[in-house]
């Protein structure tokens, strides 16, 4: 079964609560199998993305064992600056870390309260990852990491944000930004300079949660692409077989 668009959609919506808890429940038995179904916490605002990029996973033929959506399956993966750093979705098969995901939102009233910790929560774990490669923590073959992100439009993340006076000047591309444009610029630096392998960045919000994808090499059709170019590229290496 095909991860399509209206999936997407259907999943942002979900995480902002505007289904109902049962659909949402059929839903990830459909989409999962009873094994796994029973491993996704009903209520939690990115199970609904975590199922989405699961199916990913499943339709490509690995086993509901070899995708681990909760600490008990086993999230952690070993780091270099730290031992260890649990992700959000991990899929792990035959010993060859095939994808790792972190997701994270960011709401308002007050974006400034947890802008800058996000951006540095999506620096750590992408750095430590990649540097733990390079001290062979992970045979085989090079990770895939991917980063979904979702903020919150309000006026809030809208308007423009101004610099603090520092020492020296910040880079000109930050200036008279919103939120919302940081965060664009963000991700395509991530991309830009290989800490994560795609990312995908959307605004919505409860009110109207249709998904608005403000960059286009962020947008859902550039992520489900990277992720399936993952998949074609581990089949050609007999994954999963």
């Amino acid at each position: 079964m095909t991860v399509t668009r209206q999936d997407f959609e259907d999943a942002i919506a979900q995480y902002w609560g505007t289904k109902a808890l049962q659909k949402e429940k059929s839903a990830i038995k459909d989409a999962v199998g009873a094994g796994t179904a029973g491993s996704v916490r009903g209520g939690k605002h990115f199970d609904a993305i975590t199922v989405l990029l699961s199916k990913f996973f499943l339709d490509a033929g690995y086993p509901p064992e070899s995708i681990r959506v909760t600490r008990k399956q086993g999230l952690a993966l070993p780091g270099y600056y730290r031992p260890q750093k649990q992700w959000d979705l991990v899929v792990v098969h035959d010993d060859v870390l095939v994808a790792a995901f972190e997701m994270k939102g960011l709401s308002g009233p007050s974006y400034s309260n947890n802008y800058n910790n996000r951006v540095e929560e999506a620096l750590g774990s992408a750095v430590d990852l990649r540097r733990a490669v390079l001290a062979d923590l992970y045979p085989r073959e090079k990770p895939w990491l991917g980063y979904f992100f979702i903020m919150e439009d309000g006026e809030g993340s809208r308007n423009p944000v101004a610099t603090a006076k520092g020492a020296l000047p910040p880079d000109s591309s930050w200036l008279d930004t919103s939120y919302q444009d940081r965060f664009g610029i963000f991700c395509e630096r991530l991309i830009a300079e290989q800490l994560y392998d795609a990312a995908c960045y959307v605004t919505s919000s409860h009110e109207n949660p249709k998904p608005v994808e403000l960059v286009d090499s962020l947008d859902w059709r550039h992520f489900s692409a990277a992720v399936n170019a993952r998949l074609t590229y581990l089949r050609e290496l007999g994954f999963p077989g």
